[in-house]
């Protein structure tokens, strides 16, 4: 039996050694690349560098089961639609190499694994020419959008569409606006900025005797401070065509769409508002595509000044607030972004599995979970689709993987890194805390670097080792498939990928 580290170590390898003939192969693309980031627009033509944009609801027109509370909710409306948004990204050399990346936004709270697949079946199918490997699905993480999760409600009334029809809806329509955003490829540059805006916040609090409590009073004496902190630096890509018209932003930040997370009505939260505005501004065809960054334990609510000053940060007007203060840092940054225009970044896209060790249930934890199963079924049947069948179905999965977890357990995720100019872009499915992301950005080679978490799984929350004595939600065994041995190796397998594109 090998021991953990062992393991970490190989699976590290093993990841990076069978994505390096591809890292060989594709960095010749870049050579010398940066330096034509004035070309004129008639060379730009020229570009080896192509991006397309596509957009689409994935809002059904009837009623749905809405994702993110323990307790069942229906739509009742729909505020603003759930969109599926996305960027195909191809890079060519004069020699016929091709690499490519299709990234995908989907205002839903997760993407679970089996609905990658499926799209990657489809595009495999329907579209040969991209390789469905290097497609990353990632999800925006809105509580009021449609639920993929079977077996966490009750079955969906009549007139109501449930997980499954859901599942099946989603496939179609992502794979559909792939292959729009891939039909539309056409010569293009690209810049990135760095911008800000206060809106994720650490919602972990600290209390004198050690507890740790999600959303906790800090008004009271005992009260220490945060978990962690927060991260307000919002990571931009722009794209442009060949006039030097923009066509679309990546915006990447540290906290989860959830203002209005226990509304019952369709929403994608502040990123719709956020959307109508930059397309007021600049095209009704802006592409523009939301991914978050390392936010387990962020939320977009204020604990120190506890909602003084400012709207309500679980209603429509704080909703508005936030999507004012991301649009306000995205044209700050612009001022800067526009004169900067690379036409042939460098592309590489390293993909593959990436097994980490899971997180044990201990045979306390699993004393826990019985305890809690015998006190939950103890008053008779509980009612489908309530908190306390969510409550049962929690304890019981820490019991099956106590049964079934053996020695040595392990995750295995979709790891993707890609290069694109200066600037990195890493993938992960989990609810990751920021910490991890901070280390990563903070040791990566890259000039800037995108971490894009909830991407091709739904790998639940990864805390870290600071957070485990506290039991607050998030870092409970029932919360996570990784813990912080998990964590540690992610980053040091993500740096590991991203540096090599950046030899020293």
């Amino acid at each position: 039996m090998k021991s953990s580290e062992q393991m970490q170590s190989l699976s590290r390898r093993h990841f990076l050694g069978a994505a390096g003939a591809v890292v060989t192969a594709a960095t010749v693309m870049g050579a010398g690349a940066e330096e034509n980031a004035d070309l004129p627009a008639g060379q730009a033509a020229e570009s080896n560098f192509l991006c397309g944009w596509a957009s689409a609801s994935i809002t059904p027109d009837m009623p749905v089961q809405l994702a993110g509370q323990f307790a069942e909710r229906v739509s009742q409306k729909v505020l603003d639609p759930c969109m599926a948004n996305v960027l195909a990204i191809e890079g060519r050399t004069p020699d016929g190499t091709v690499e490519q990346a299709v990234l995908v936004s989907c205002d839903v709270v997760h993407i679970p694994k089996e609905v990658v697949d499926g799209v990657r079946e489809r595009i495999a199918r329907d579209l040969p020419e991209v390789d469905a490997q290097k497609i990353v699905l990632a999800a925006t993480h809105t509580h009021t959008g449609p639920t993929m999760m079977s077996g966490v409600y009750k079955e969906a009334d009549p007139g109501v569409m449930g997980p499954e029809a859901y599942r099946e809806f989603l496939m179609e329509r992502v794979a559909e606006v792939i292959t729009q955003a891939w039909n539309a490829r056409r010569p293009a540059g690209m810049s990135r900025a760095v911008g800000h805006a206060a809106v994720g916040f650490n919602r972990i609090m600290v209390y004198a005797d050690g507890s740790m409590v999600m959303y906790g009073k800090t008004d009271k004496e005992n009260w220490r401070g945060p978990l962690a902190g927060q991260d307000h630096g919002m990571e931009l890509l722009f794209t442009w065509d060949v006039h030097k018209k923009l066509t679309g932003m990546v915006i990447n930040i540290a906290c989860p769409s959830q203002v209005v997370e226990g509304q019952l009505y369709v929403s994608p939260d502040f990123w719709g508002p956020v959307r109508e505005e930059l397309r007021k501004r600049f095209s009704p065809e802006l592409g523009v595509l939301a991914v978050v960054s390392a936010a387990g334990d962020q939320s977009p609510r204020d604990l120190v000044r506890r909602g003084r000053n400012e709207p309500d940060m679980r209603s429509e007007p704080g909703m508005r607030e936030m999507a004012k203060r991301i649009v306000n840092g995205v044209l700050y940054a612009m001022e800067t972004a526009q004169t900067d225009v690379v036409w042939s970044p460098t592309l590489i896209h390293q993909a593959g599995p990436l097994e980490l060790p899971a997180r044990k249930v201990t045979d306390e934890e699993a004393e826990e979970a019985r305890g809690e199963e015998a006190k939950l079924t103890a008053s008779g049947e509980i009612t489908p689709g309530s908190g306390n069948a969510a409550l049962l179905r929690r304890a019981r999965g820490v019991l099956e993987r106590y049964e079934s977890q053996g020695d040595a357990p392990t995750y295995i995720m979709d790891l993707h890194v890609l290069r694109l100019g200066d600037v990195a872009l890493a993938t992960n499915p989990f609810e990751l805390y920021l910490d991890y992301g901070l280390q990563i950005k903070a040791r990566s080679r890259a000039e800037q670097t995108f971490l894009i978490q909830l991407a091709n799984d739904r790998g639940a929350y990864l805390p870290t080792q600071e957070a485990l004595s506290g039991g607050a939600y998030s870092s409970r065994v029932a919360d996570n498939k990784v813990g912080p041995e998990g964590g540690a190796a992610l980053v040091e397998t993500t740096l590991t990928a991203i540096n090599a594109m950046w030899p020293a």
